[in-house]
């Protein structure tokens, strides 16, 4: 039923893209005769933009972990005070960005800062594709502004490292190739009659690709324990698939930069009034409201500069 739902939600887009176009050739053929203004021409393309950039972003979310969804653990990092308090105001941007986009945000964990903020946080935002949004989250953000908690009121710098984890769900199927297994049958051994004894019940599987060994002697019948032995093999396969993956991860949190000078994703500079991301090149003036969690715009020209590979210059208002 999930997956179903995943391809309805594709389907209905693509339907709805295709219904503004279609709108829009024909409010063309209307300008052309005269009977609508260029002003709601401009508008009913304009409408057909936002529709196919929206759908044009959406296909870049192609990964299996992109449906799943999130942690997000935010940890303060060089600026003591100042970077607790940046921690709590990143820690406020994401959770109010959840909750405008329809997911549901619990907190796990959240140690208060000394003096203010937070030294450590970590957000649940469950929903569909909660993890394809925001993992270019990943990384060191930089604040700067007129501190409140400096006494000469100077300039201070601080940062905040934020890391998106996917939440592992059980959608997860683990298919093996009959080709890949090799089966030995054996008399079962230990206590359990005549029967158990003398007849070759018990098997033997073996994973050729992986090298697992798996036996089952536990039924009576050489058709059960195949079963057995399967399921038990499939057990194991998963159990080192998630091992791998952890691997992975541990990995990507070792090469993670440092949380100082020089290795920020996205600089907040809030007496100059901007934002801007160091990968994408996309910025804006519009601090108060990023900080509110409207960040969907850092977010598509993360993951379409990704695809691309094309940096996006200029001031979007």
């Amino acid at each position: 039923m999930k997956e179903l739902k995943m391809h309805k939600k594709w389907v209905s887009g693509y339907n709805a893209s295709t219904s503004v176009v279609d709108d829009l050739d024909v409010l063309l053929e209307f300008f052309d005769a005269g009977e609508i203004t260029e002003e709601e021409l401009d508008q009913k393309y304009n409408e057909a933009l936002a529709v196919i950039d929206d759908m044009e972003f959406k296909s870049t979310l192609n990964n299996p972990e992109d449906e799943l969804s999130c942690y997000i653990e935010i940890n303060a990092g060089a600026g003591g005070t100042e970077s607790c308090d940046w921690s709590a105001m990143l820690f406020r941007m994401y959770q109010m960005w959840g909750e405008r986009n329809g997911f549901k945000v619990s907190v796990l964990n959240y140690q208060d800062g000394d003096a203010a903020g937070i030294k450590t946080a970590e957000l649940e935002i469950t929903g569909d594709y909660a993890y394809g949004m925001l993992k270019g989250e990943n990384g060191v953000h930089r604040l700067v502004r007129v501190s409140p908690f400096n006494a000469q009121g100077k300039r201070m710098t601080s940062f905040s490292s934020v890391f998106v984890h996917p939440m592992i769900d059980d959608r997860i199927e683990v298919t093996i190739n009959p080709a890949d297994l090799e089966w030995d049958t054996f008399r079962s051994s230990g206590a359990g009659g005549q029967h158990v004894n003398k007849t070759e019940s018990a098997v033997r599987v073996r994973h050729l690709p992986s090298g697992i060994v798996v036996e089952c002697q536990q039924e009576r019948s050489q058709h059960q324990n195949r079963e057995k032995a399967l399921q038990a093999l499939k057990s194991r396969l998963y159990e080192r698939e998630l091992q791998r993956q952890m691997e992975e991860k541990n990995i990507v949190e070792a090469t993670k930069m440092k949380n100082e000078w020089g290795s920020q994703i996205r600089s907040y500079v809030l007496d100059d009034r901007r934002v801007k991301d160091h990968r994408s090149g996309y910025q804006t003036s519009q601090t108060d409201h990023v900080l509110d969690g409207y960040i969907d715009e850092f977010l598509k020209a993360y993951l379409m500069h990704k695809t691309v590979g094309t940096p996006l210059d200029g001031d979007t208002e």
